[in-house]
């Protein structure tokens, strides 16, 4: 059976919004009452302006939008189709970052630059990726396709495709053999951080030296507490006087 291809256009983002979000029961509800799409809308129109080079009234328009959503998206941003912002409150978005189709951003979120660079400062982010809550992707380099960034974790390098960024800094895990649209999961839960499971294992081996030191300190301890028994009642015996 062929795959429709995803609609494009708002009624492609008010599907995609009903897509990823269990809490979305209509259209009219996700386009009356979501944040993001509010969002994404006055960015079309700051985005126009930018390329049109009207940049006073595409950085008013942003900032109308900053003050009505909690978003901050520059006009200058370039953002892909069906971009699901889901509660959006706190993401800032800057002026050379490029989003792909089809991506999913929680609230927190920071795609920056690191003060360094000149011209293109900030990430360009593949297709189907998610962005969780908190993290921060600061510099001008690539996220690929279909990869995923963990809750809080700062990305400061390149995101290879079919992969997971997790940590400060953020360090790469990539998911073998097998290609994932992370994007429609909506799974943040099921992230491992490689740092948790080091230091994991690590507290398991000191609890283990831990158990061993003991059992050595009892075993060897054992035959002394046994001879000062034995003495005792020895004393005891040759001390006893009869009436």
């Amino acid at each position: 059976m062929k795959e429709t291809a995803p609609k494009g256009g708002l009624s492609g983002l008010l599907e995609a919004y009903q897509r990823r979000d269990p809490a979305a029961r209509s259209k009219l509800e996700v386009f009356l009452l979501y944040q993001g799409v509010h969002a994404v809308i006055f960015h079309r129109v700051s985005h126009w302006l930018w390329r049109h080079n009207c940049r006073f009234l595409a950085r008013l328009n942003s900032q109308i939008a900053r003050h009505c959503t909690g978003i901050e998206i520059h006009p200058g941003a370039t953002i892909g189709r069906r971009l699901v912002i889901d509660h959006g409150t706190g993401i800032v978005i800057g002026e050379t970052a490029e989003i792909g189709d089809d991506c999913l951003l929680y609230h927190g979120v920071t795609l920056g630059g690191t003060g360094k660079d000149q011209g293109k400062r900030h990430p360009t982010i593949g297709n189907n990726v998610l962005i969780s809550a908190g993290a921060k992707v600061l510099g001008p380099f690539k996220v690929g396709d279909n990869s995923r960034i963990a809750a809080n974790a700062v990305v400061l390098s390149e995101v290879p495709a079919d992969a997971t960024a997790v940590g400060i800094p953020a360090q790469i895990v990539r998911i073998a053999g097998q290609s994932t649209r992370f994007a429609d999961e909506v799974d943040q839960t099921s992230v491992k951080d490689p740092r948790s499971e080091e230091l994991q294992a690590l507290s398991q081996r000191l609890e283990l030296v831990e158990r061993l030191l003991d059992r050595e300190y009892l075993a060897k301890i054992a035959p002394e507490t046994g001879k000062n028994t034995e003495d005792s009642n020895e004393k005891g015996s040759d001390g006893h006087v009869s009436l």
